[in-house]
């Protein structure tokens, strides 16, 4: 999965604050991901995050 620094990632979960998307912060084998809603940081293992992506949204590139 294609999945770049500084994109939007739309999840099948929400976080506890109600919002379903995180933004991109650190990329490895663990994502680290900022909420959109609350701004809480959670890290979470790539194979996980992966599964529960529905749609990427990039950043502008240009």
């Amino acid at each position: 999965m294609d999945v770049r620094l500084g994109d939007v990632l739309y999840m099948k979960k929400q976080h506890p604050c109600g919002t379903a998307t995180f933004e991109v912060l650190r990329i490895g084998m663990d994502f680290r991901l900022k909420c959109t809603g609350c701004g809480r940081e959670v890290m979470i293992p790539r194979s996980k995050a992966e599964k529960n992506i529905r749609k990427i949204e990039r950043k502008d590139e240009g």
